[in-house]
């Protein structure tokens, strides 16, 4: 009997053992206890409002390709996409809206104006996207100053603050932000958050990051983080935004749905992680859209309003079919037909800067329908006033 249960207990701390290092292969050490604490707050009151907003590490230039190449990949954006977005609708009639993150590293005048005459039609508008490796604050700064002076110059797509600075959210490169890669790659300004934010960043639309080791303890949150001179990943955890309260550290962090989905399982045991990101491998299927909504993402005290922020690299010629084709068209109707019957759900796509007006909103303790809230702290970029 002795031996029958020393075998079973080399069993079982086997078993241990070999579920801990695939969790460590995963990096879902770095977050699963966040994960699996159930904050979720409960709806009590109907309709719940869906804000749905789709932001994109936009990169013509990715693969090293030519010329020829970059502008093929933004032309079909303005072509197919408008097609595409105009065939749905929200509550309010408006179009999916997309986030273009555009990276400085990358500018181009010609696909720039590509993309802000598509803005002007009301589909979207541009934030900044950035890569660097090894640098300091003072290189990033002079970096994202002479960016976003073009985008306003050139372009006329940066708002502003009441205090005149530019006003901007941010999708940090390869997710180092705050330089949070265990090796110190691809970015090396230990405290990021501050630059970012004494140069009129008032959002990050990184996360998540998983299986990254650049993901988060917290998760399915948007809260703010504040930056701490010689220290990385500062934003690890933070401060929930919740109703009634008010600003605090350097950013608000709006993060993503992250998931363990059960019913795609590898190998029968482990489920699949949903990190939120859409391509042809992981297409926006209706049991994705779902997850999102499970997720629960939202300003404490305020659970009627979900807000769902879904990422893509849009300019990979492998994944185009997939997000100007027939499966996000299947995700668009699936989401107008699940989430928008008036009663249960309504539903209001949303860009990145509308997102964060509208967390600021119900932060101030602002209610009803939230559409109402898209310009409440940042306004419209100068081109773009005139658009719906």
């Amino acid at each position: 009997m002795s031996l029958v249960w020393a075998l079973v207990m080399a069993a079982l701390l086997a078993g241990i053992v070999l579920f801990g290092l695939v969790l460590r292969s995963r990096n879902m050490h770095l977050w699963l206890v966040d994960y699996m604490s159930g904050r979720r707050q409960r709806v009590s009151g109907r309709p719940v409002h869906v804000l749905f907003c789709f932001v994109d590490h936009y990169e013509p230039m990715w693969g090293g390709a030519d010329q020829e190449t970059e502008s093929r990949r933004v032309d079909r954006w303005v072509k197919d996409y408008p097609a595409l977005a105009a065939r749905h609708a929200d509550a309010e009639g408006r179009p999916p809206q997309h986030t273009f993150f555009y990276p400085e590293e990358e500018y181009r005048h010609e696909h720039l104006e590509k993309l802000a005459k598509l803005c002007e039609q009301g589909f979207g508008e541009v934030e900044i996207h950035l890569h660097h490796d090894n640098d300091t604050a003072q290189g990033l700064r002079a970096k994202l100053d002479g960016f976003l002076n073009t985008l306003d110059r050139e372009h006329g797509l940066v708002p502003r603050h009441e205090d005149g600075r530019y006003a901007w959210s941010f999708i940090h490169g390869n997710w180092a932000l705050d330089n949070s890669r265990k090796d110190g790659r691809w970015c090396g300004v230990d405290n990021e958050l501050a630059v970012l934010s004494d140069m009129g960043c008032y959002a990050d639309f990184t996360l998540p990051s998983a299986p990254s080791d650049t993901q988060t303890a917290w998760v399915n949150r948007i809260y703010y983080a504040r930056g701490r001179d010689g220290q990385c990943k500062s934003h690890n955890r933070g401060e929930p935004v919740r109703r009634g309260g008010a600003p605090s550290g350097d950013l608000m962090l709006i993060q993503g749905p992250l998931m363990l989905n059960w019913k795609d399982r590898k190998f029968g045991l482990m489920p699949r992680i949903e990190n939120s990101d859409i391509r042809r491998s992981m297409p926006p299927t209706p049991e994705r859209v779902d997850l999102w909504v499970k997720a629960g993402i939202s300003i404490e005290g305020r659970p009627d309003w979900l807000f769902i922020k879904i990422h893509t690299h849009g300019t990979q010629d492998g994944d185009m079919d997939t997000l100007l084709g027939e499966p996000a068209e299947q995700m668009f109707s699936y989401l107008e037909s699940r989430y928008n019957d008036g009663k249960n759900y309504q539903l209001h796509y949303v860009n990145a800067r509308e997102m964060y007006n509208i967390a600021r909103a119900a932060e101030a303790g602002k209610s009803g329908n939230p559409s109402q809230w898209r310009d409440f702290i940042i306004d419209r970029p100068p081109r773009l006033k005139t658009t719906r």
